[in-house]
Formats: C-alpha cells, sequence, structure tokens
C-alpha cells in the first residue's frame, strides 16, 4: 500500500519507522520546501497543521485521495470539510488522538461522565499536559473527552486548563470534586509510538470505504 505523509515532524518520521512491518511503502513526504502532490499514493497521513490542513485537504478532494487526519486546532473547518469530503465521495479517518488507550479511555470518561450526572454535589475538570512545542492549548484530546461527556448528558460546567512544558508526549486527567472525596481518571502517554500505531491502523481501514469516520468506528465501537 503506497502511503504519502504529509507533515514530517516527529509523528510523521514515526509513521515511517513504523510504516514497512504494517505492510506500507512511503512513497513521499509533504512539508515545508520538501516532495511533491504528484506521487501516486493509496493512501495520506496527515500530521500537518491546522493552517496547512486546510490547503491540503482540497488537494485531497481534488485526488480522491482518502486521508487519516491528525491534525488538531482545525474543528472550525470541519462542516465545510465534511461537505466536500461527500460531494467527492472521498473517505476519511479524522481523530484528535489514534492511540488505542486514548479511545478507550474516551469510552470510561462516558460512562464515569453519566454515573455522575445526577450527584450535583461533583464539579467536574479536565487537564492534559504536553510539550513545550504543542501549539493548540486545549488539546484535541481534552476537547474530545469534553464533548464526549457533555454527549453522555453532563449538562453541568467542565473545567479545562492545560500544561506546556519540557517533552510530555501528553496526559489526560478528568476529574469529578465533592465536598468529601475527589475522583480522577488519567490517561498517561509514555511515547508517541502508540499514535502513529494507530494511525497506520486507520489508513488500512480506510481503504474502500466513503464516508467521514473516527477512531471509534475503526475500532469497532461508537462513544455514545
Amino acid at each position: 500500500m503506497k502511503l504519502l505523509l504529509v507533515g514530517y515532524g516527529r509523528m510523521g518520521r514515526l509513521i515511517e519507522e513504523l510504516a514497512p512491518a504494517q505492510g506500507f511503502e512511503v512513497v513521499d513526504r509533504i512539508d515545508v520546501g520538501m516532495g511533491s502532490w504528484n506521487t501516486a499514493a493509496d493512501i495520506a497521513i496527515d500530521f500537518s497543521t491546522a493552517d496547512a490542513l486546510q490547503g491540503n485537504f482540497a488537494r485531497y478532494v481534488e485526488r480522491k485521495l482518502p486521508v487519516v487526519i491528525g491534525a488538531t486546532g482545525w474543528s472550525a473547518h470541519e462542516t465545510r470539510f465534511r461537505a466536500e469530503a461527500a460531494r467527492a465521495g472521498l473517505g476519511v479517518v479524522a481523530s484528535a488522538n489514534f492511540s488505542i488507550g486514548v479511545n478507550l479511555f474516551q469510552r470510561i470518561a462516558a460512562e464515569a461522565a453519566r454515573l455522575l450526572q445526577p450527584h450535583d454535589a461533583f464539579g467536574a475538570w479536565i487537564h492534559e499536559a504536553h510539550h513545550s512545542a504543542k501549539r493548540d492549548a486545549p488539546s484535541g484530546t481534552a476537547l474530545m473527552l469534553r464533548d464526549t461527556m457533555v454527549a453522555a448528558s453532563y449538562d453541568r460546567t467542565i473545567d479545562m486548563s492545560s500544561t506546556r512544558a519540557g517533552a510530555i508526549p501528553g496526559t489526560h486527567t478528568i476529574g469529578f470534586d465533592g465536598l468529601s472525596d475527589t475522583i480522577e481518571l488519567t490517561h498517561t502517554a509514555r511515547d508517541r509510538r502508540g499514535f502513529a500505531a494507530g494511525a497506520l491502523l486507520a489508513a488500512r481501514w480506510i481503504q474502500g470505504r466513503q464516508g467521514w469516520f473516527t477512531m471509534a468506528d475503526v475500532l469497532g465501537h461508537r462513544v455514545v
């Protein structure tokens, strides 16, 4: 399977490292000043930036090139991207986080929100920590967890906070605090290999499919 990497930072290089063992051949790498969009490819994986994705997405539509989107911070454009993908019959997997562990953690967050919803004494929060070079805050994963909790009928305020320091791969905590006790649930990423492996799994899964999907579809479950 011929793979086009779009965005050749740490994630792009890690995906390239893992790709051969998953049956992928990296045929080109698109980044600032490098790569060609004319390369024949079966699938693209895009870990670029929110700004770059706007131009990139038009190319996926034009070429009807299935794409796995790991870039974050572009939610304001999602409605337009979905409409363009639908008109083109394009297959897209978009997720704020491709880690299998994080996507299972999302299910745990939904269940916790359902259980705590009837108990007004408990207030909720989400805190996330990432490396100092990460641009968006809160992270896309933190926003995904918040939306999951809301969709699970949690209708009270969910306080959000972020830390940017050092080389932290990613830590997300959801918490509920009451008068006498506190509940905390935390997912900690030890490295980025889980994200890269999940993106490659999604790239294999989207082949031959049309529509807009998330990692929940790839794993065969819907959170709510």
